[in-house]
């Protein structure tokens, strides 16, 4: 029997994890309040704790760009421009 996982966005994570920081409600009430796992809330904040400090390392809270998306897409792009080519030749011919 499978099992249908839902998937939350980084927006809810976000607000549950900060939920859980802030510490107005017990875990128990915030997973009965947003019907997640208890663990789950623990994992988010974890998450949540770990990563704040890299918001703040280079330039103020500037992002960093994404460099992993950027070689990709530069990667399109020359796959797209060779392609655009082979095309423009068999036209030309």
């Amino acid at each position: 029997m499978s099992q249908n996982r839902k998937t939350h966005s980084p927006a809810f994570k976000a607000k549950v994890a900060l939920a859980a920081l802030k510490g107005d409600q017990t875990v128990a009430e915030l997973a009965s309040q947003f019907q997640v796992h208890p663990s789950r809330i623990h994992a988010w904040k974890k998450v949540l704790v770990e990563g704040a400090q890299e918001l703040f390392q280079d330039g103020h809270g500037q992002q960093k760009p994404n460099e992993a998306l950027i070689a990709q897409l530069y990667q399109q792009i020359g796959q797209l421009t060779v392609e655009r080519d082979f095309l423009q030749r068999g036209h030309a011919a």
